[in-house]
């Protein structure tokens, strides 16, 4: 027994074709846990794998599993490279814990758009409260794509939404940050951050005013299906930000690729109107905190005996163990938001449901 981490160590430092060669990595997997202290050949074979693994997911997994210090360029570089996926997150989840803050904060403000704003985006979906100062910081960006990313990680923890109703108060937010703030807590799943993000914040109005009809009406109605598709991906919308069709679109929601064969119009109609009438199974809400001051919300991906796997909005999943967490709800209300036809004229709503229809099963 005392024998096998070094004769592990052995090959792995033996190891030089490069991180797509999966062996090494296969070998670790057996090796987590173990004290790397404790064995100084069995450490050097893990840091020259992480080394050679730079820039893949599976760097960041060891760097994860092996608690491994000094890593901040590294997992720098993979929290830009793969942010809006897991790995993106994991990165920028161990950025917080390896950087003062001094450095991240330096890149969000004044660092180039290329690098700051997909940072921007990694760190907002962490959930984690440690990204709050660093987001506020980076709205001092030059650029509106990274201040945009910042606005919307923002909205992502409490304390964070909090954060944007304060420079609403203090009218620190330029026109477009409003907008995007606006439609970020519009969606708030905290009803009194929603409640005053709706009288700080009104979403910029897209409806005409115009009461819609009741759905026995709306179901004779027929619109263009062309327009539709725009509408479903519009930003005001955004259906496509949690519903995939085909491979466009994000991983959360029910797949709408064949919906127009599953509902007919009115039901369309009433998953719109009234999404809290019917929630899917297996898409129920849940809202998970964690020792580290994580905040995690979404879908229950998986579960085992001792970890949770959270899948958020924008489709990514984020693991932890139940030792980990201290809160643990489900939600009441459905993951989409409610009052989405205010979004949209009477005749956008019809477009949008005659383009929904014609996702249909191929024969």
């Amino acid at each position: 027994m005392i024998l096998r981490p070094v004769f592990l160590a052995v090959s792995l430092l033996a190891f030089t074709a490069g991180a797509q060669n999966a062996a090494p990595i296969e070998a670790l997997q057996r090796l987590k846990g173990m004290d790397l202290e404790a064995n100084p050949a069995l450490k050097a074979a893990v840091l020259r794998v992480a080394e050679q693994s730079r820039g893949t997911p599976e760097y960041v997994a060891i760097v994860r599993d092996f608690k491994l210090a000094g890593q901040r360029d590294g997992l720098l570089e993979a929290a830009v490279k793969f942010a809006g996926e897991s790995a993106g997150t994991d990165a920028a989840r161990l950025l917080l814990a390896q950087d003062d803050g001094a450095f991240l904060a330096a890149k969000l403000k004044t660092g180039h758009p290329h690098e700051a704003a997909p940072l921007a985006q990694a760190l907002g979906q962490t959930g984690d409260r440690a990204a709050v100062p660093l987001l506020l910081a980076a709205l001092a960006n030059d650029d509106h794509v990274v201040r945009s990313g910042a606005l919307r990680g923002l909205a992502r923890t409490q304390e964070g939404a909090r954060e944007l109703l304060r420079l609403a108060r203090e009218e620190k937010l330029d026109e477009r940050g409003r907008t995007t703030a606006a439609l970020e807590l519009a969606q708030a799943r905290w009803p009194d951050i929603q409640a005053e993000a709706a009288q700080l914040l009104p979403p910029p109005a897209a409806g005409d005013g115009e009461p819609l009809p009741p759905v026995d009406e709306l179901v004779k109605l027929t619109g263009d299906p062309a327009r539709g598709a725009k509408i479903f991906r519009s930003e005001q919308v955004a259906c496509s930000r949690c519903h995939k069709v085909g491979e466009e679109g994000v991983d959360f929601g029910p797949a709408l690729t064949e919906i127009g064969t599953k509902l007919d119009r009115r039901a369309l109609y009433d998953s719109i109107l009234d999404p809290n009438a019917g929630i899917a199974f297996g898409y129920e809400g849940w809202a998970v905190e964690t020792r580290q001051g994580e905040e995690l919300f979404g879908i229950l991906a998986s579960e085992t005996a001792d970890e949770l796997a959270i899948k958020d909005q924008t489709g990514i999943v984020t693991r932890v163990k139940k030792a980990e967490v201290t809160r643990r709800e489900p939600q009441k209300s459905s993951l989409m938001p409610a009052g989405l036809a205010q979004a949209m004229t009477k005749q956008e709503l019809v477009d949008l449901i005659e383009y929904l229809t014609t996702l249909k099963k191929r024969p």
